[in-house]
């Protein structure tokens, strides 16, 4: 459950993924924390490519990491970056969430103020979700 691992715990592990993003053409450095339901842990932080359109977000490196490492249920998410009030997921990673950890919590944290976190469902992100494929 996501009481398995408090909020600030899992804030400091995408602080530490944030270290490991690949950000060359944009500087901005993003990490996040997948916390499953079974109390483990799965990292991701942002991998630009000079054609942008290829960069994939923290988020959703840490979501396909342990989707193909065999986790299926989520109880929260921490992303962390350089942003006044905090970074918050793209619609991209907001979809994606919607899908695959439609019950997380979503905690966003400024770097630079990791104390000060914000909390979200995914519902609250993304209320409409696009789910129903025929």
């Amino acid at each position: 459950m996501a009481n398995a691992l408090n909020k600030s715990a899992l804030i400091k592990e995408a602080l530490k993924a944030r270290e490991r993003a690949v950000a060359p053409y944009s500087k901005f450095k993003v990490g996040a924390a997948l916390l499953t339901r079974e109390g483990v842990v799965i990292t991701g932080a942002n991998v630009e490519s000079a054609s942008y359109g290829l960069t994939c977000c923290a988020e959703r490196v840490a979501l396909f990491k342990a989707l193909t490492e065999g986790h299926e249920r989520f109880a929260a998410i921490a992303v962390v970056a350089r942003a006044p009030g905090a970074p918050m997921p793209c619609g991209a990673c907001r979809q994606l969430l919607a899908e695959y950890a439609p019950q997380a919590r979503v905690w966003v944290a400024d770097s630079r103020k990791p104390r000060q976190i914000k909390e979200f469902s995914v519902r609250e992100l993304l209320p409409h979700a696009f789910l129903d494929v025929p």
